[in-house]
């Protein structure tokens, strides 16, 4: 046995904790502050409890609030630009996904010492980076917890840079901040971390037994509150679980990296615009019914956590918990076809292509995908 794992080195758990988030960074010696965010979380007013600490202790702060989905390169460039005019000394990531990841290569480029364009890929990012807290406000992506930012190049290629060194300081989880999410960010962003949970426990490469068992708790609060979450987001414990879950689930898959869904998802994302967690979702029933050959004594111990009472053998199993979980997009209200987020059968053969592209997680399948298979999971989800 021999295995890296690589976390967050402090996660507070706390509700209404951002409010405190100028105090938490005055402690650790910043003087001059950058918050990388998106416009909703603005308009939401997520911020307004945590913004006037900032004035009280006497630190600078600017706020960069571009960020967009599937960040381009464009937005990362005017971040950093921000941050090197203000001499911003600590970096903020608050919001979804998307604003963690660019908060990350913003801590990282700011100081001048690495170019964007060099640092794609596994371990080229080397730092030093500035000190950095992330802030998560949807209980999804897990990217407090993780080595990686995803960055979309050109018109639809998606790039990962992936390096412990874009790992913060703190991941500050305060439920709080999530309880005004909209049922339908709710569910995309909760199949999202579930996905990041199975792809874990199922990775052909650098699987190991922390992530497993991340992976198995993060499934069993995910699954036991999704519903809830989007069916009553008001109730705080069942927020919690899910922010808990999904970070859990990001702690798993940093260390056991996803697979075929993620690279599937990830083309639809880029031409499409269609948001990660959905992107995900509609391709999870597939993707999950092409590896049951190779991977169905997993999929059936995952399947007694996520819908217990599972019968037949390991195969039966499988395949039930492959329907189970390609259906609950459906389930909670969000499109459960390619066809119903614009996609054509026109646009397979380009999407297959672009999916092979995905080398970083293609390799981690437990069954080859080739383009022809690719190809035959698009249509299949059309």
């Amino acid at each position: 046995m021999q295995f890296d794992f690589h976390s967050t080195h402090s996660i507070i758990v706390e509700r209404g904790g951002s409010a405190n988030l100028a105090k938490r960074i005055g402690e650790r010696g910043g003087k001059s502050v950058l918050i990388v965010t998106d416009p909703g979380v603005l308009s939401a007013g997520l911020l307004n409890k945590a913004l006037p600490q900032f004035k009280e202790l006497g630190l600078s702060l600017q706020v960069f609030s571009d960020v967009e989905a599937d960040p381009p390169v464009a937005v990362i460039d005017s971040a950093v630009k921000l941050a090197q005019e203000c001499k911003a000394d600590f970096i903020v990531g608050f919001g979804g996904g998307s604003s963690m990841d660019v908060a990350k290569l913003v801590a990282l480029l700011a100081p001048g010492t690495e170019k964007l364009a060099n640092v794609y890929g596994i371990g080229m990012a080397k730092g030093p980076r500035l000190p950095l807290i992330l802030v998560p406000t949807t209980a999804g992506t897990g990217s407090e917890v993780t080595t990686i930012s995803i960055v979309t190049v050109g018109e639809s290629e998606k790039k990962g840079v992936v390096s412990p060194k874009l790992l913060p300081d703190v991941a500050l989880l305060d439920a709080e901040l999530t309880l005004g999410l909209p049922a339908h960010v709710t569910a995309a962003t909760g199949i999202d971390a579930m996905v990041h949970a199975i792809e874990a426990f199922t990775t052909k490469r650098l699987k190991n037994p922390i992530s497993d068992c991340l992976a198995k708790e993060a499934l069993r609060l995910l699954a036991g509150n999704l519903h809830a979450a989007v069916n009553a987001g008001n109730d705080i414990v069942v927020r919690e679980n899910m922010l808990l879950g999904a970070c859990l689930a990001g702690m798993a898959f940093t260390n056991a990296p996803v697979a075929g869904v993620h690279a599937l998802a990830y083309p639809i994302g880029a031409r499409f615009h269609v948001s990660h967690g959905l992107s995900n979702s509609l391709m999870l029933g597939p993707v999950l019914r092409f590896n049951i050959e190779h991977a169905h004594a997993m999929y059936a111990q995952l399947g007694q956590i996520i819908k217990p009472g599972l019968q037949g053998s390991t195969k039966e199993q499988a395949a039930q918990l492959a329907d189970y979980l390609g259906g609950l997009a459906g389930d909670l209200g969000l499109p459960k076809r390619l066809v119903e987020v614009g996609i054509t059968a026109n646009d397979i053969d380009q999407l297959a292509k672009d999916a092979m592209l995905q080398t970083r997680l293609l390799q981690n399948s437990p069954r080859e995908i080739a383009l022809a298979d690719a190809t035959a999971l698009y249509r299949e989800a059309l």
